[in-house]
């Protein structure tokens, strides 16, 4: 898999490979610089690689081959974690950078990019959990819809804004990895901050209570409306637990779910 592209770009394999659910990467050295190869096994993935493309290397990294299948980026080195951060005392800090590093991303850029998938599409799995399982998910649809229907301050969106995808990126400072490629309301991309199923905290309802207004600050958006989007999005990822089966990893999106919907009544 990693063979055409090590030749075709003059690469020098820097470490052992990392497979995922939807690609195949890496660690590479290409003209003196540490990089990333990385191979789409899915839609998503090569539809992610044109997004970064696309962001030319402003607040994401830069891509600096891309053909088919493969993309080779730049590769993030320093150690810095916004996970560690949000762990161990500095979670107020790392809510804001992946704010900032939001902004970037949603910026207007001078060309179009166009044919992405919309949000409407995006939510299409939570309305037949909320047929199915009502509760919770019917909750989380109902709110969904109105956002959906009316919908402010659109841009391209990153779909999947986490603490494992802001890297510290030193002199270049934080910038993203891993995006959907989606277009929608720019709220949608801070809901993950609050359910990031990495962190114990995030079903603590302290938590959500203290970052919202952080949050809400620095992104400029209303904190009624950011919660709408949590419970929303929360409501939406344990769909897709769901969808494979995962009943028990569905709890905890839940749960945030119904936190943010408590705040909201």
């Amino acid at each position: 898999m990693f063979s055409t592209y090590l030749e075709r770009w003059s690469l020098t394999s820097n470490g052992e490979p990392i497979i995922t659910h939807s690609s195949r990467l890496l660690p590479v050295i290409w003209q003196d610089k540490p990089a990333m190869l990385k191979v789409a096994t899915d839609s998503s993935e090569r539809d992610g690689a044109l997004l970064m493309k696309w962001w030319d290397g402003d607040g994401a990294a830069r891509v600096y081959a891309q053909e088919d299948d493969a993309v080779l980026l730049e590769r993030a080195t320093d150690k810095c974690s916004l996970l560690d951060m949000a762990l161990n005392g500095e979670d107020d800090e790392a809510s804001r950078i992946m704010v900032q590093t939001a902004a970037r991303l949603h910026a207007p850029r001078p060309t179009p990019l166009d044919d992405s998938t919309t949000l409407e599409r995006w939510f299409r799995s939570l309305e037949p959990a909320a047929r199915t399982y009502g509760g919770t998910f019917a909750d989380s649809w109902k709110i969904a819809t109105t956002l959906l229907a009316a919908p402010q301050q659109l841009t391209i969106l990153h779909g999947d804004i986490h603490h494992r995808n802001i890297l510290d990126f030193g002199e270049r400072g934080w910038l993203a990895i891993d995006p959907k490629r989606i277009y929608g309301e720019r709220g949608y991309d801070f809901a993950n901050i609050f359910a990031n199923e990495d962190l114990p905290t995030v079903t603590d309802p302290e938590r959500l209570q203290h970052q919202l207004p952080i949050v809400s600050k620095e992104a400029d958006i209303e904190p009624a409306r950011l919660l709408k989007w949590i419970a929303a999005y929360s409501g939406l990822s344990a769909a897709w637990f769901l969808e494979d089966d995962d009943h028990a990893s569905a709890e905890k999106p839940l749960t945030v779910a119904r936190i943010a919907l408590a705040e909201l009544a």
